[in-house]
């Protein structure tokens, strides 16, 4: 039986149906699908104090798990028990051992990627290839068009430009930082950076060429097919579609920003953060936001629905964009999405999906009343602002590559 991640619960916790209906989700992503008998194991934070609940019952499975009112009730007992328990924080918590219990801070290494060793030589074909135009079908758009690495990892926004003008119909994902989602996209319809890195290629509306563009692209230029051998020395036919989204993964792996303040703060250092910062970290607890922006990414490890509480307008949650419903074409997927990784997120305006909030502090103030039942002051909307800033890390330099000269072999640019 798994253990659900810890949730973080306001520090003056009262049940409500918000509450209820987050736990519900949380137990329902651990569980789902489950057999004739489960048992729910609820782990909350409260004040760093961890409080175990459990909950059996029995119920018949037809294959499917649908979230009722009951299922929220359920949970919302083992809320009422938690909060009624009365038991102080440990002694000795501060706000440090709390954020330890919620997050962790960005490796200085890059991580490894499983089933694809990142080498030097993986890296700079990546490099390469993540800047080169040439591999769309008009020659104009790169990965970096959408995920400029001078502005964040993402591009103008509200949503990305693609081919023929077309615009796309979310926001562009930061590429910083993105090795660590559990998935890729706003719909986590990508399992990895390698999955992720075929998609716009083939997308009509981004970049519309096809694997075999890709592959008569990079074989008629002898700079890459060279580049190709020193990168996958062990393969007969080096130059393909799968190793060219390999070679991406292992270029963006290498995209992280350790060293933010928040980072060393978490590796010990109390005085990384000012008094204003400290007070935004223990309201980004003590709200609960930290129920689904949680871990190594603060967010991008879950998904959730968005408007929990309260529906935002159709301008911030588009209704025709159903999130994870399109790729899971689960009813209780409706409106879900993986929760934004905050990291850098400072860099990166416009916020959500839709890229319809301009400024840090509205998004902050969207999130309060449509996910956490509250309506946060002035102030404290200053304050998690100002943890949200200490998000920024150190962005790695990249310098801008010279690419492989075309040929005559090479396609030429298509604008149908």
């Amino acid at each position: 039986m798994n253990l659900i991640k810890p949730v973080w619960l306001p520090e003056k916790f009262k049940v409500n149906f918000r509450a209820c209906k987050l736990w519900a989700w949380r137990i329902h992503r651990e569980l789902y699908p489950f057999g004739n008998r489960g048992e729910l194991r609820a782990t909350a934070a409260i004040n760093g104090l961890r409080l175990r609940s459990h909950l059996r019952f029995s119920r018949k499975c037809s294959g499917g798990y649908t979230l009722t009112r009951i299922h929220y009730v359920i949970v919302g007992i083992v809320a009422t028990i938690v909060t009624l328990s009365g038991v102080p924080a440990q002694a000795g918590d501060d706000l440090m051992e709390r954020a330890l219990e919620a997050f962790k801070p960005i490796p200085s290494v890059v991580p490894a990627i499983k089933g694809n060793a990142v080498t030097h030589e993986k890296v700079e074909l990546g490099k390469l290839l993540f800047f080169d135009p040439r591999l769309s079908a008009s020659e104009i758009i790169s990965c970096n068009t959408c995920h400029n690495l001078a502005t964040g990892g993402v591009d103008a926004g509200p949503t990305s430009v693609g081919h023929g003008w077309q615009k796309g119909p979310r926001r562009s994902p930061t590429v910083f930082n993105a090795v660590f989602n559990v998935a890729q996209f706003w719909d986590g319809r990508a399992v990895d950076l390698k999955t992720q890195a075929k998609s716009p290629i083939q997308e009509s509306v981004e970049m519309n060429a096809t694997p075999d563009h890709v592959v008569n692209t990079l074989s008629s230029m002898p700079g890459y097919v060279e580049l190709f051998k020193k990168a996958f020395p062990n393969e007969a036919s080096p130059v393909s579609f799968d190793n060219f989204a390999k070679a991406i993964e292992a270029f963006e792996a290498t995209l992280i920003t350790p060293a933010s303040k928040f980072d060393q703060f978490l590796e010990g250092d109390a005085n990384a953060l000012n008094a204003q910062e400290k007070a935004g970290l223990s309201a980004f607890l003590g709200k609960g936001c930290a129920g689904c922006h949680y871990g190594i990414n603060v967010g991008g490890q879950d998904y959730f629905p968005f408007g929990i509480v309260e529906t935002p307008g159709g301008d911030v949650l588009p209704p025709a964009d159903k999130g994870r419903f399109t790729v899971t074409r689960t009813a209780s997927d409706e409106y879900v999405f993986r929760a934004a990784p905050l990291r850098n997120v400072a860099l990166r305006a416009p916020y959500f999906h839709s890229g319809q909030v301009w400024s840090l502090k509205q998004a902050v103030g969207v999130m309060g009343t449509a996910q956490l039942w509250a309506k946060l002051t002035d102030k404290e909307e200053d304050d998690i602002v100002a943890f949200l800033d200490t998000l920024t890390g150190q962005l790695p330099r990249i310098d801008y590559p010279i690419l492989p000269v075309r040929t005559n072999n090479t396609p030429e640019p298509s604008f149908k």
